[in-house]
């Protein structure tokens, strides 16, 4: 038998996963480590935990099996993080993670100095404090002598890697998310670097997502377990990763993730350049393509905030038939008919993403009436997560075809969901056997294609099978189209309302 080890180093904690090469998963272990948050949106982790996080998982992993048939190792990970070592290899500080929002003055910097929609087309990002660049920027202006002592900037999984291999290296997609990144020509960008105000000497090597950094030392081969040698393959970013572990690994092709966010993203030869920049582009981990994305805020977020706030009655009930509450919420959904009777949810719950880019956004609900009940309340929250999400989507198919979309996460569970969403969105769902291992199948893959056990990414085929599939109801998909311009209206018309209340909640917590 021959084992591909998956990593995927997320906020919480490691995933380690083993697959066999006939795509089958053989066994999976989690190592938590801190998140370190201060003043309020300060979000760091230490490098160490997560090195002692792989090494405890592999371990654990490899005593069920002969390690010296894991044909090789790779990784998904957190993006958009800053870890700066020395020239030593070591930690200068903390990493600041993707969740970090510290970088404001960064950012207004940025926009003085360039356009939104240059910057737009250089790094297929918008100007946010979210990417790496911004963070380093913050260092730079904050820390000089963090700076100073900085030889070059990773992300989690390619510490990781160097840990393994002693190889400083990082790949396309996490390149992609620094912001510092051509992501058309495949190269960083002097001009990004310029406006940053950085040393393209703390950029390091970018290698294929598939190719193989190096072989595990000696030293690492006895903290994890590993036999000395084994093949340690780049793998991804944590969105590209679970792309491929959908699917996505070629044109036609969208996956959405139903997490407490949400998003919709797709394979591309190009990057989809979208004139009113709903959506970004990351790179891809398949070579020659990019990732195309449109995440909101609040997707299973927001379902999951109903049920908590306005669902007490229904707990009760489940609780009292031993049943699970969102058993009742589908029934529940199924009784109110397409358009919830007119009313109206917007999901922005905690400011939103895609489509709308508004940091102070704020959910809603509109056209209630006393003929309204708890039903209709709860099919239009998960309308609203529908239409938003197809805000997303119509951005992607005015310029390519997608004649199918793999859902996959917690919100892939109900039934009543999917058939809104195929309804909804005009096109094809299915639903895969596994809803919640995307992120690891796909590095696993990466694993597999770069140490050639696989011949090409289509042997996600042998990882994925597709358990359900939900064609749209033309007459269903008829009634939503006829929503849908009142729905798009709806966020810009109350914005500058939602705003004012935003100031006015601030106000009043400080009395």
């Amino acid at each position: 038998m021959t084992y591909l080890l998956a990593h995927d180093l997320g906020t919480s904690g490691n995933k380690a996963t083993l697959y066999s090469s006939d795509g089958k998963l053989i066994a999976s272990r989690v190592h938590h480590y801190d998140l370190l948050v201060t003043n309020g949106n300060w979000a760091e982790q230490r490098a160490e935990d997560w090195w002692n996080a792989v090494c405890t998982t592999t371990r654990e992993l490899l005593s069920t099996v002969d390690p010296s048939q894991v044909a090789a190792v790779s990784f998904s990970g957190q993006m958009m993080g800053c870890l700066c070592l020395d020239a030593h290899g070591e930690p200068v500080r903390n990493a600041i993670i993707w969740a970090d929002m510290r970088s404001s003055a960064q950012e207004q910097h940025v926009r003085r100095e360039m356009k939104e929609e240059d910057f737009y087309r250089i790094t297929g990002h918008r100007i946010s404090p979210s990417y790496s660049a911004f963070k380093l920027a913050w260092i730079r202006e904050n820390e000089p002598e963090v700076y100073a002592k900085t030889a070059v900037t990773l992300n989690a999984k390619d510490y990781i890697v160097y840990k393994l291999t002693g190889r400083i290296a990082t790949e396309n997609s996490d390149a992609s998310s620094t912001c510092a990144y051509d992501l058309v020509k495949g190269t960083w960008s002097d001009e990004m670097l310029s406006v940053f105000g950085l040393e393209k000497s703390k950029m390091p090597e970018v290698l294929p997502s598939t190719a193989i950094a190096g072989k595990v030392t000696a030293e690492a081969a006895r903290a994890t377990g590993l036999v000395e040698g084994t093949p340690v393959v780049m793998g991804g970013g944590d969105g590209p990763c679970a792309a491929v572990g959908t699917g996505c690994v070629r044109e036609g092709i969208a996956n959405s993730c139903m997490g407490t966010s949400s998003w919709i993203s797709m394979a591309s030869r190009i990057p989809v350049v979208d004139p009113d920049m709903t959506t970004v582009n990351f790179g891809h981990v398949v070579p020659g393509y990019c990732m195309p994305c449109g995440t909101i805020q609040s997707g299973g977020g927001s379902l999951s905030w109903a049920v908590s706030r306005l669902c007490g009655g229904e707990k009760a009930a489940a609780a009292a038939e031993g049943r699970d509450v969102y058993d009742r919420v589908e029934e529940a959904v199924r009784r109110s008919p397409a358009g919830a009777k007119g009313l109206l949810f917007l999901p922005h719950l905690i400011g939103e993403r895609s489509p709308h880019w508004d940091p102070d956004a704020r959910g809603a609900f509109l056209g209630l009436t006393l003929e309204h009940t708890l039903d209709d309340v709860m099919r239009s929250v998960m309308e609203g997560v529908a239409l938003t999400l197809d805000m997303v989507l119509d951005a992607f198919t005015k310029q390519v075809n997608i004649d199918r979309l793999v859902v996959i996460g917690g919100g892939a569970r109900s039934e009543s969901w999917l058939k809104m969403f195929a309804d909804v969105y005009g096109v094809e769902i299915q639903r895969p056997n596994v809803l919640e291992e995307a992120c690891s199948m796909g590095a696993a893959i990466i694993a597999g294609v770069g140490a050639g056990v696989f011949d090409s990414f289509d042997v996600i085929e042998r990882f994925l099978q597709i358990k359900d599939i939900i064609s749209p109801d033309p007459t269903e998909h008829a009634k939503y189209e006829q929503l849908k311009p009142i729905f798009r209206r709806s966020y810009p018309i109350i914005r500058s309302t939602v705003h004012e209340l935003g100031a006015y909640q601030r106000s009043t917590s400080l009395v």
